[in-house]
This record gives structure tokens, C-alpha cells and sequence, in this order.
């Protein structure tokens, strides 16, 4: 046997093991636009499951902001930004960014798994103590293994076990956490860890990949929907794939930091800069934020509306008050019938199984955009509703 055909071999027994156990996974594949009404693997159909959550990522003004700098400036970036690669308009959006925010300075990174890959090794080691929220994203727990740190597992979004986790590491220590946790929706108590960081002697990090755009005045973040500075939080990373609509992510704070990611922070330092076109549609996206700030009332009025809906139905969605609206249905398969029975009538919706959640908390993880409409988030509930009364009955056969 080859090794090739040795190297099948094994992954094939695990990809079975995987399917049998309703955790294999698939991709679907999209024309065209990335919208409310989506067509995927040849079907119409609403999209419901997308973290476009300011209807942006198919805004003919990014497009158009894109199409200029590709025109302008070409496909790609040629190097690395500390070579050749840092483009005018890389420069222009970490501006825009950092005025935006209201902070000193911002960084460009290729995506937010660089971000936090790059920036948690950079600011933490060998002797120092990173507190990690249990549910962060994946990114966040590798960048703090990748960052060699002891590392305490702090229960989910319990300040009291983030402030004794402080006091017990000492000075210096780094705490992590999602601003909006991505598969659950909830809120960090942020207010709660930047009090207590600040007692410690600690440094807060958020990853605000889910509210920065979409959450706080002016679509300014979850720090702004607290009402902290940057002054409390002193590491604040986002992505601009999300709400505003094109690519890249960034970490934003003061001059002396940013200062140092560029001297340290590998990921950034060693890779190819992003094509200065998606810095051009994240600029345009970024200033549609700004000058429309209806977007936002419309994305929080749909949260309203959806979760009044649900309650009328009876459906037990979690305690989210942010676009992700989680149905927790426990069990992989049950989860995986029910996206598949909703695909059926028309609603992409994706099932979230293990590992991306804890196992027994495989769900549907239903995300809301200002550009879905009211008839179709009913059209959405009342699918919901038929389907799983239809589960439950064919269970009790």
C-alpha cells in the first residue's frame, strides 16, 4: 500500500466514525451575492444562518469601492506590509478605524484567526497567566496556547470567578473574552472584568468580532454598549467580515501597542498583506455605518420582533439580546433533521454541532440582519414552529 493510500485509509475509518455520529460536515455552495435571498446549491432561499448582520456584504457601494482600488491598485499586495505590501488605502481604513473607535491606533490583519493568533503570543509567554473565558472562540484559545502563557479556564461569563482568577495569577495578567459570544449571543459582563483588570493589575483583551458594527451608539461595539474606553480596555480586536460587510480583521488600542504587534505579532508580521480592494470596502462599509445609523435600529428591532415571536410559540431560544439567536436541541441528529426539514421549505439555517459546541448542545444557530424583513422573520417562525411540532410528534409515534 502506497502511503497515500495508507494516509486515506486511516482518515476514511475517521470520517465514517464521524458520519456515523451525525458530525460529519459538508459545504454548500453560493451564487452570487452573499444576502437575505440566496441562491445555494441551486436553490432560492433565505438566509438566516449569515453574520451579515448590517445587510452590507452585498452593497453595490462596496462593490463599487473594491472595483476602484482593484482598478487602481491591482489584485494583490506583493509582500508582507513591513516589505511592499502596505497600500495607501491599508493605511486610510486603520484610520478610519481607530477614529471610529476613538482610540489612538489600529492594525490590519489578514483575518481574525491572524489577529488573535498574532497579537495574544506578542503580548503574553513563558511566566505569564492568561484567563480565558470557557466559551471564547477557537482562535482565542489557540492564540493563548500558541502564546505558551499558563492559562486558566474561567467558567463562562462569571466575573467573580474572572476576578479570583485574577488576584490569584498577580500583576500582569492577561484577560480574555468574546465581547458577544458567537455561538451563544450573550453579552460579556465586560464592565464587571474591566473593574476588576483594573483592581488586579491585569490587561483586558475583547474579541468584538460579533459587535463591533452591529452593537453600541453608532454601531461603536460592545466597550461603547458598556460604556467603557479603550483606556479600560486596552486590547480590542474586531473583524470587518461581519457587519461591515468585506474581509480582514483588526486590533486596535494605543500608538505604543500597535507599535509593538508590528514588531511582534508573527502573523502580521509574516504575511502577505490583504489586497488593498477589500481595505477599500471596508472603508466604504465602515462609512455606511457612520452615516447610517438606521441600520442598527433596524437589526435591533428584528432582534425584537424575532424573540417576541418566539415566546408566542413557544420556541426556547437562548437568553440573547444580540442578532445570534441560538435553539439549543441538545442532540446532533435531531439538530442536523431539523436544518435539513427547514432547508426543505426555504430557510438556510445551519445546525451547530460538537466541537464547535459542548457535546449535548448541538443547536441552530439563527442569525438575524437589518436587511431581513418582517414577513420573512414570521415566515421563519412559523416554519420553526411546524417543524419541530412535527419532530416531536413523529417522536411520540
Amino acid at each position: 500500500m502506497s502511503a497515500a493510500a495508507a494516509l486515506d485509509a486511516r482518515l476514511r475509518g475517521q470520517l465514517e466514525a464521524l458520519a456515523a455520529r451525525d458530525l460529519h460536515r459538508q459545504r454548500r455552495i453560493v451564487d452570487g451575492a452573499h444576502g437575505v435571498s440566496i441562491r445555494v446549491d441551486g436553490r432560492d432561499c433565505l438566509c438566516f444562518c449569515a453574520n451579515d448582520y448590517l445587510g452590507l456584504a452585498a452593497d453595490p457601494r462596496l462593490a463599487e469601492a473594491a472595483a476602484r482600488a482593484l482598478r487602481a491598485s491591482g489584485t494583490g499586495s506583493g509582500a508582507a506590509a513591513l516589505v511592499s505590501g502596505h497600500n495607501r488605502e491599508h493605511r486610510a481604513l486603520e484610520e478610519e478605524i481607530a477614529g471610529f473607535l476613538g482610540c489612538e491606533a489600529a492594525l490590519l490583519f489578514a483575518n481574525g484567526w491572524a489577529a488573535n493568533l498574532g497579537a495574544l503570543p506578542a503580548l503574553a509567554g513563558r511566566g505569564d497567566t492568561i484567563c480565558s473565558d470557557a466559551l471564547n472562540h477557537a482562535s482565542l484559545i489557540d492564540g493563548a496556547r500558541l502564546s505558551r502563557a499558563a492559562i486558566t479556564r474561567v467558567p463562562h461569563a462569571d466575573a467573580a470567578a474572572f476576578d479570583a482568577a485574577l488576584a490569584e495569577a498577580g500583576d500582569g495578567a492577561l484577560a480574555v473574552s468574546d465581547g458577544v459570544f458567537s455561538m451563544d449571543g450573550d453579552a460579556a459582563p465586560l464592565p464587571a472584568l474591566a473593574a476588576s483588570c483594573a483592581q488586579r493589575g491585569a490587561t483586558l483583551y475583547v474579541d468584538d468580532a460579533h459587535g463591533f458594527g452591529a452593537r453600541g451608539p453608532g454601531g461603536r461595539g460592545s466597550l461603547a454598549a458598556a460604556g467603557l474606553t479603550h483606556s479600560e480596555v486596552p486590547v480590542y480586536v474586531a473583524t470587518l467580515g461581519k457587519a461591515v460587510g468585506a474581509a480582514g480583521a483588526f486590533v486596535a488600542g494605543s500608538h505604543t501597542l500597535i507599535d509593538w504587534l508590528v514588531q511582534r505579532a508573527r502573523t502580521w508580521v509574516f504575511s502577505t498583506a490583504p489586497p488593498p480592494s477589500v481595505a477599500a470596502a471596508a472603508r466604504a462599509g465602515l462609512a455606511i455605518i457612520r452615516a447610517e445609523p438606521e441600520r442598527q435600529e433596524r437589526l435591533a428591532a428584528n432582534i425584537r420582533h424575532f424573540r417576541t415571536g418566539a415566546a408566542e410559540r413557544g420556541l426556547a431560544v437562548g437568553a440573547s439580546e444580540t442578532a445570534i439567536q441560538p435553539l439549543v436541541l441538545g442532540d446532533a441528529a435531531r439538530t442536523m433533521r431539523v436544518s435539513r426539514a427547514l432547508w426543505e421549505r426555504g430557510f438556510w439555517v445551519a445546525g451547530i454541532r460538537p466541537p464547535t459546541v459542548p457535546e449535548g448542545t448541538s443547536r441552530l444557530r439563527i442569525a438575524l440582519s437589518a436587511a431581513h424583513g418582517t414577513a420573512q422573520i414570521e415566515a421563519l417562525l412559523d416554519a420553526l414552529a411546524a417543524v419541530l411540532a412535527a419532530e416531536t410528534e413523529g417522536a411520540h409515534a
